[in-house]
């Protein structure tokens, strides 16, 4: 299987690259992009997000847009009947074109209403990475499968909120496309027996150095056992065929007081020259259903009429880390990469977390119980 250009379009039919073609009730089709500046800025950080879904089956799309801005993270909510038409990439307020498939991409928000714009090019720093395909049942049910490709890039543009507008120009960031299967719309009202508590465990982390992106992922069971893990390194300007896949890799995570955030990561990439080590520092955290994942209201696939659409606001500062709805979340971070040869180099990038459930590795018991008391919050998250 190989990544195609229609690859970045939203017109699959099954997990498979778009040779293949299928249906399922809970097939998707999403676009995710961040941004951010590669440098910790003097005036206060500034960071925004974007996703864009289509529902076939459930004949509706939807996207979002937020921004974070002097510790106020603000989104804008949209969703619409799609009529079919899989190839319309605007949602309201909120657009995408594809300028150049896998390498150049254009978001346009337009909502003079809710007081938000923005108009941003995204460019690809290497080709971008296929991950491994997430295959996971619940019991006799199929839970997830889905294929994922990931790239990061260089933002050049602006973003405006209620008349003020900020230059973005030479931020960098990720992009993700991913289709397949994931519970999407309204619940289904009957379970799979017998009932088992929940448990989902990710960790992401795609980083942007000066020269060079890193990725790191893994979806781990309750025992700490890895489902889908990966890791590698794409030089700048790198072709699918030169970049790197790491040996082995795993992450040490330093819980926060009493949420199932980090507060410090470290990842070690195994590769043919020696092992590399990026510290993650967070620096403040995104809430990711400001996206659509897990809202109550503006969740992926629901249903809101012909065309609806929302603004929400909220500050950072005064949010509860420990609510469950807070739980996912993209912590924006300090990198230190350090090579084989001990040589430092500074970056960003994003670990986000969606910790629900137990873990042994990471300590973790219950649903949404507390980590482990500081001094003993080192989990490690076991080697590939």
């Amino acid at each position: 299987m190989v990544l195609t250009r229609g690859d970045d379009f939203p017109i699959h039919q099954t997990p498979d690259p778009i040779a293949y073609s299928g249906s399922d009730r809970n097939f998707y089709d999403r676009y995710f992009f961040n941004g951010y500046a590669l440098e910790t800025p003097a005036g206060g950080e500034v960071f925004f997000a974007a996703a864009f879904g289509v529902y076939p089956h459930l004949n509706i799309a939807d996207a979002s847009f937020c921004l974070v801005q002097d510790g106020v993270q603000t989104d804008l909510h949209a969703s619409r009947w799609l009529g079919m038409e899989r190839l319309d990439l605007t949602v309201g307020p909120i657009a995408i074109e594809v300028n150049e498939a896998l390498r150049r991409l254009s978001l346009r928000i337009d909502a003079p209403d809710h007081g938000l714009k923005a108009e941003l090019s995204f460019t690809g720093r290497a080709f971008p990475i296929e991950e491994p395909r997430f295959i996971r049942r619940n019991g006799p049910r199929l839970f997830m499968d889905y294929t994922r490709l990931t790239q990061n890039g260089r933002w050049q543009g602006w973003v405006e909120r209620d008349g003020v507008r900020t230059d973005v120009s030479g931020f960098v960031g990720t992009r993700d496309r991913s289709w397949g299967i994931r519970p999407v719309g309204a619940r289904d009202p009957q379970e799979t027996p017998p009932a088992s508590p929940p448990q989902f465990f990710w960790i992401w982390a795609p980083i942007n150095l000066p020269h060079a992106s890193a990725f790191f992922h893994t979806n781990d069971d309750a025992e700490g056992l890895p489902w889908n893990r990966r890791a590698c390194w794409a030089p700048d300007g790198a072709a699918a065929d030169a970049i790197a896949e790491m040996d082995h890799c795993a992450v040490s995570l330093d819980w926060g007081r009493s949420s199932r955030h980090a507060s410090r990561a470290v990842i070690a990439m195994t590769a043919p020259d020696g092992e590399h080590r990026l510290i993650l520092e967070p620096s403040f955290e995104f809430l990711m259903n400001g996206l659509g994942y897990g809202h109550p209201t503006w969740g992926h696939g629901l249903a809101h009429g012909p065309l609806e659409t929302a603004r929400e606001d909220r500050d950072l500062a005064a949010q509860d880390m420990t609510s469950p709805l807070n739980l996912h979340v993209q912590a924006l971070a300090r990198v230190t990469h350090i090579d084989p040869r001990g040589v430092e180099t500074r970056g960003r990038g994003v670990l986000e977390q969606l910790a629900l459930g137990p873990h042994r590795g990471a300590g973790l018991t219950g649903v949404f119980d507390p980590p482990p008391a500081q001094g003993s919050a080192n989990g490690s998250v076991g080697p590939s």
